[in-house]
């Protein structure tokens, strides 16, 4: 069984591996949307994870990233749609242990990336 929420935030950055004059170069900006999806049984109580929980956690992680400079987040590296997906895991993984998939979509462009990694 599968449980999902969806957030949004809007942020910036720049991928210098596009060299001067490229517009991925530049710093600009997305809409972007996370899902994160936990995977497992219900419990005792019918439920994978409480979606009040679910949504505390996500709305930190959430927070740290709306209306910021995604280069400077500690730890993201190049901030591509890959590295956001990696990174958010590892940011999620403590307190989301069933996570299941990540997918990080820029709608606007029709573009997304989605990770299955294992939990541990």
């Amino acid at each position: 069984m599968k449980l999902t929420r969806e957030i949004l935030f809007d942020a910036a950055h720049s991928l210098a591996q596009y060299g001067p004059g490229h517009p991925n170069a530049r710093v600009h900006g997305h809409s972007f949307r996370a899902r994160i999806t936990l995977s497992g049984a219900p419990d005792a109580n019918g439920q994978i994870m409480d979606f009040e929980s679910f949504g505390d956690v996500l709305e930190k992680l959430r927070k740290r990233l709306d209306h910021n400079m995604l280069n400077d987040i500690d730890g993201l590296g190049t901030p591509t749609l890959e590295n956001l997906c990696l990174w958010m895991w590892s940011e999620l993984h403590g307190d989301l242990p069933h996570i299941s998939a990540i997918e990080v979509f820029r709608d606007s462009l029709g573009q997304s990336c989605l990770y299955e990694g294992e939990a541990t």
